[in-house]
């Protein structure tokens, strides 16, 4: 396990965009990060940021947990913009993290902020900006990733350390056949999650010190240990070079595993 950046206050979020840069977040700072060939740079937005996802234009979207809102950065004219802040009038539970599907809806994980209250939800905000719930009655929705067909999605629910799978219809934006796919364990439970080309499932067990790396065909499960106790997330190289990033709360780091895997754009 290799330390790329130590001292970020609370890192989440690894992304990497089409050049093979990495994007994260300093939750606790109000910054995005961003690392290229061994070198960083942070860019203040405010607020607490969380999840990344990052269209395809390049431009980086971040949850804000602290505004209680969608908000991106644009890194080609330096402007952050807030998207989406409250839906049906109520204010955003603390939205977690997001991802695209290929047709440009984003979808996100409101799980405020009770691992035991049952009132997270998914929702989707669809390219003609309506925003509409998904999914409701969860217990601290937090990571979701597609599989690698972009229609299967996965859903970290910490609460209950299962991750859910779920069918997603882009046409109606609805989910279907939603089933409970894997218990985690772990001291608190799963957090952000990322696939491969070939439908590993890696997700950060915040709490226990590693990375469950999970066998979607027939659920068999690999521990990769982390430096610290409180990894975050995680993001494989689309191009199977740099390996798995993942970001870890404790010590503040953004970590890399050294991986030919592909992971998903």
């Amino acid at each position: 396990m290799n330390i790329l950046i130590e001292g970020l206050l609370f890192p989440e979020g690894p992304a990497f965009d089409r050049a093979g840069s990495i994007w994260l977040v300093e939750k606790e700072a109000g910054n995005l990060v961003y690392y290229k060939d061994n070198q960083h740079s942070r860019i203040t937005v405010g607020g607490h940021p969380n999840g990344i996802a990052i269209d395809k234009k390049g431009v980086i979207w971040f949850c804000d947990s602290q505004q209680n809102s969608i908000r991106r950065y644009d890194p080609f004219d330096k402007t952050t913009t807030t998207i989406v802040t409250e839906i049906a009038g109520k204010p955003l539970k603390m939205p977690n993290d997001l991802c695209f599907d290929t047709d440009g809806n984003l979808l996100f994980t409101c799980p405020g902020n009770d691992l035991e209250d049952g009132t997270g939800y998914l929702c989707c905000l669809n390219k003609q900006d309506e925003l509409t719930k998904i999914h409701t009655g969860l217990f601290y929705p937090n990571g979701l990733a597609f599989a690698a067909d972009k229609r299967t999605l996965f859903v970290a629910e910490t609460g209950t350390k299962w991750i859910w799978k779920m069918h997603w219809n882009s046409l109606t934006q609805q989910v279907e056949n939603i089933e409970k796919f894997i218990e985690t364990g772990g001291l608190i439970g799963p957090d952000g999650i990322a696939f491969d080309q070939d439908n590993q499932l890696y997700a950060a067990i915040y709490g226990s010190q590693h990375i469950l790396s999970i066998n979607t065909k027939n659920k068999t499960t690999e521990k990769i240990p982390t430096p610290g106790k409180n990894p975050t997330n995680c993001a494989l190289d689309p191009k199977g070079i740099q390996g798995l990033m993942i970001t870890e709360a404790e010590k503040g780091q953004l970590l890399q595993w050294n991986s030919t895997k592909k992971g998903l754009l």
